[in-house]
C-alpha cells in the first residue's frame, strides 16, 4: 500500500522527535504489505481502529494517533492527520 505523504510523518517527527522511528516502521509495513481489508490490516496493526470511513493507528505506544483514509482497491493510505494522543482525545479531528 503506498503512503500518501511521507513528508508528513518527516514534518510531525520535527515537532516529535520520538515519533520519528515508529512512523517510519509503520510506513514500512504499510508499504511492504498489500491489505485487502480492514481483517488484513488488523493482522500487521493490533493497534488501529476503525471510525467511520478512517482508520486511527496508535503510534509509538499509544503515544501518538495517525488518521488515515485507506482506498483498498487503489492500494493508496491517504495520511488525515497526525496527533499525539491528547490533540487525539479532544475530538477536533472528527469535523
Amino acid at each position: 500500500m503506498r503512503v500518501i505523504t511521507n513528508r508528513r510523518l518527516l514534518e510531525f517527527s520535527v515537532t516529535y522527535p520520538d515519533a520519528g522511528d515508529p512512523l517510519q516502521s509503520w510506513r514500512g509495513i504499510m508499504e511492504g504489505t498489500v491489505y485487502q481489508n480492514f481483517s488484513e490490516l488488523r493482522l500487521s496493526f493490533r493497534g488501529v481502529d476503525k471510525v467511520n470511513d478512517l482508520y486511527v493507528f496508535h503510534i509509538g505506544g499509544n503515544k501518538y494517533r495517525l488518521i488515515a483514509f485507506l482506498h483498498f482497491e487503489r492500494q493508496l493510505c491517504y495520511i488525515k492527520h497526525l496527533l499525539t494522543h491528547v490533540e487525539y482525545d479532544k475530538g477536533a479531528w472528527k469535523k
